[in-house]
């Protein structure tokens, strides 16, 4: 994935008002991140353990949408990634972009509490014994399923 500034990540946000975007806790370690291994950018925010973020590039242009992480977390497999965690996967939804979401309407799916999905496909990051079921695709294709996961869920956000 190519950087993002955080002007450019403020800017994405779909599923919230200009405001709301200009409020939001952005990783202060942007610089840090091992953009190369990532698919997408995801994020808790510190201030708020029930919200989260995830930025990513859709045919080169920025979007994200803001999350919440109703409790509690259940067992279960990252929708995204396909990682299980024994600690339970939380269920995620995010208003809707537009009327939609200004009249209530979420989407919700299961995303690792970390959101470090990129780096379990990539073996970057272990989530335990039992966290990834053996495959026969390479890495790039699984980073590839991760990617268009990811996509499908920005596209049930913005419809």
């Amino acid at each position: 994935m190519e950087p993002l500034t955080e002007p450019e990540i403020r800017a994405a946000f779909v599923n919230c008002t200009k405001g709301e975007a200009k409020r939001l806790a952005v990783p202060r370690d942007l610089a840090q991140r091992p953009w190369a291994d990532l698919d997408f950018l995801g994020w808790r925010d510190p201030q708020a353990p029930d919200r989260a973020y995830l930025v990513m590039r859709v045919a080169g242009v920025p979007r994200g949408v803001a999350l919440r992480s109703p409790r509690p977390v259940r067992r279960g497999m990252c929708s995204m990634c396909l990682t299980t965690h024994s600690g339970g996967v939380p269920l995620m939804a995010a208003r809707k972009a537009g009327a939609a979401g200004q009249q209530g309407n979420s989407v919700g799916t299961y995303i690792c509490a970390d959101l470090a999905c990129s780096l379990y496909v990539r073996g970057k990051k272990d989530a335990g014994a039992g966290a990834r079921f053996a495959e026969s695709l390479t890495v790039t294709e699984k980073a590839e399923r991760t990617v268009a996961n990811v996509v499908a869920f920005l596209a049930r956000v913005t419809d």
